[in-house]
């Protein structure tokens, strides 16, 4: 697999998960971009890892799912993160940045050796405000429907993309020197 320091440097954050298709999709997508850390807060009931449709989505991916910290609270989940981007998909909040800004300001933490975590909300409501409020940059990916969000597990492959791309960018920039 190939490692890029900013994946090294970053944990996804499941908050509040309902779905297990999800749980086992966003490890997929996560460890398809070179990403292996994972955390889950407060799963629902059957948003576990073990769970027989997580583990059905998350094809070459159950050690992401087996090594999944779970975790009571968000801020434990997050704890000696050094930057943390929580995502939404509210319009009218400030100071909003996009996945591949998101992305370009995590090179450089990771180069310099921070730990970073992107955290997203559940499916039915997304993070609330006291979770944003843990959050030092907020991303939103831009859609042009009507529709006000994306699918849980293809929010995280849209972020991880942009994470692994960037990285990818930083690497070519630093071999042509």
């Amino acid at each position: 697999m190939l490692e890029l320091p900013v994946t090294r440097a970053a944990t996804f954050v499941l908050v509040r998960p309902h779905y297990p298709e999800n749980v086992g999709a966003a490890a997929r997508a996560i460890k398809t971009m070179g990403i292996t850390r994972l955390a889950l807060v407060k799963p629902g009931r059957l948003a576990v890892p073990e769970h027989e449709m997580a583990l059905k989505m998350a094809v070459k991916s159950w050690d992401v799912l087996e090594s999944a910290g779970r975790f009571a609270t968000l801020a434990e989940a997050v704890n000696g993160a050094s930057c943390v981007f929580g995502t939404t998909s509210r319009r009218g909040v400030s100071g909003i940045i996009s996945p591949r800004r998101a992305a370009e300001l995590s090179v450089a933490r990771a180069q310099q050796g921070e730990s970073l975590a992107f955290v997203f909300g559940n499916e039915k409501t997304g993070l609330s405000e006291p979770d944003l409020a843990l959050c030092r940059e907020i991303v939103r990916i831009p859609i042009a429907a009507d529709q006000p969000s994306i699918n849980l597990a293809q929010a995280v492959q849209l972020v991880a993309y942009e994470l692994f791309a960037a990285g990818l960018a930083a690497r070519a920039a630093e071999l042509d020197r």
